[in-house]
């Protein structure tokens, strides 16, 4: 069902009314002491203010144990010298997965959270858990080969532990930051940054192992554990994880846009994901296991080309994001809320960037920062329009189309001029110049 046709502008905001499809909350119900009781639960429970403090406390509790776990395991300067190498890969995949939420981005509070998860809450359980099921297995099970063990801890625990934890950062953020979880690229970029977080963690403790190894045996140099732990952590697969915790981010972006009213669908279609984040994960270990030549085999023939699909992936539900503003914003211009050429000038990156500039140039860095806010908030407007399309509005969505459309009346004797100007001189620069003249024969 597509939503009602945007208001005129200017507007004026009409009385909020639910949508008829819509259960409406009956006053009164239930007796007097269940309403208050149940009043006082959800109060407690939506209180931002209680959650935020209970969140830091929980990751700054989380980061202390496991910074002291991984230290007391590496030592002092394997922890260092750890910390030094594992933190190479982390700003080009930051960036990588920034890039691709340029659109419309998150808000820095679910990116800074996902990869804290990451880095501290999801590798403090996983070396706990594995340690623990490791542990058992080797006393119940293959007690007579400890190798045997961590063979199957490694294929078989480590995949299901690690998945699941990287994925309760995606499942937190679906839960209790729905607004800005609302497509497939929300989904990869969050559970991408979640996975970077783990696996820098996890690349502090096996190279700070690797160093303090070589320094008991006295190796050094390329010959080195640490070098060779180096070359194949951070060198050959920095992108393992990421990889592995995609796809469920992936499948939590499709619930999002695709069966956001069908809880069964959302369930099965995120276990789905992580099912197969953890198959993955379980073949990219058991892959060491298979000597140099299988090890490149499973790299080379299987490894390699998923990224490769993921990618391009990813690049085209940014793509198709991208070409989605010119197609949600055309309501706003019978409305009157924007003029034709701005949905064509916000379906260009290159174009928002060159009104920027040359607001910059012209009107000084403040009414730049007007020009960027005001591109977000017609991009946020046609998300929400597009959710709303998909999935059907929801009954707070006009109040929710009256608030950006509000503030984007505020910013637009900035945008507005700026992007329609930007527009022509992309148009311009495109176009044959019209006095050059044929070289002579």
């Amino acid at each position: 069902m597509y939503p009602s046709q945007p208001p005129p502008h200017p507007p004026v905001p009409p009385p909020y009314t639910p949508h008829a499809d819509e259960p409406c909350p009956t006053p009164g119900h239930g007796r007097p002491h269940e309403r208050s009781h149940t009043r006082r639960r959800t109060a407690l429970w939506h209180s931002r203010y209680l959650r935020a403090t209970a969140l830091v406390s929980l990751l700054a509790l989380s980061a202390v144990m496991i910074t002291g776990l991984v230290r007391q395991e590496t030592g002092t300067e394997g922890f260092l010298v750890g910390l030094g190498l594992a933190v190479f890969p982390v700003p080009p995949l930051i960036a990588a997965f920034c890039w691709l939420d340029r659109i419309e981005p998150e808000p820095w509070r679910n990116l800074v959270f996902a990869f804290t998860w990451g880095a501290c809450a999801a590798t403090l359980v996983a070396l706990l858990a594995n340690g623990f099921a490791t542990d058992w297995l080797a006393a119940n099970i293959a007690a007579a080969s400890p190798s045997e063990a961590e063979a199957w801890g490694a294929t078989v625990i480590a995949p299901v532990v690690e998945e699941a934890v990287k994925a309760a950062a995606v499942l937190l953020l679906y839960r209790f930051r729905r607004r800005d979880f609302d497509g497939i690229t929300d989904g990869i970029v969050i559970a991408g940054i979640t996975a970077t977080g783990f696996a820098f963690t996890e690349n502090i403790l096996y190279l700070g192992n690797a160093f303090g190894e070589d320094q008991s045996l006295g190796h050094s140099g390329l010959d080195s554990l640490t070098a060779g732990t180096f070359f194949l952590r951070i060198i050959v697969s920095p992108f393992a994880h990421p990889l592995f915790t995609i796809l469920t981010g992936l499948a939590f972006g499709i619930a999002a846009t695709r069966y956001p009213r069908r809880r069964a669908a959302r369930t099965a279609l995120a276990l789905l994901g992580l099912l197969t984040a953890v198959l993955l994960h379980a073949i990219w270990n058991a892959a060491s296991t298979l000597g140099d030549l299988g090890f490149l085999t499973v790299y080379g023939l299987f490894m390699v080309p998923l990224f490769m699909a993921l990618t391009w992936l990813a690049i085209w539900a940014r793509r198709q994001e991208l070409l989605s503003l010119h197609h949600y914003l055309a309501p706003y211009i019978t409305a009157g809320w924007l003029a034709p050429a701005e949905p064509t000038a916000l379906s260009s990156l290159k174009t928002r960037a060159l009104a920027r500039d040359m607001t910059r140039r012209t009107q000084g860095p403040a009414a730049a920062r007007a020009v960027t806010e005001y591109t977000t908030l017609a991009t946020t407007l046609s998300f929400h329009r597009r959710r709303a399309h998909l999935t059907g509005p929801t009954p707070d969505f006009t109040t929710r189309e009256q608030h950006l459309l509000r503030h984007l009346r505020h910013y637009q004797p900035w945008g507005q001029p700026a992007l329609e100007g930007a527009l022509v001189s992309a148009q311009r620069a495109c176009e044959p110049s019209a006095t050059s003249t044929p070289p002579d024969s």
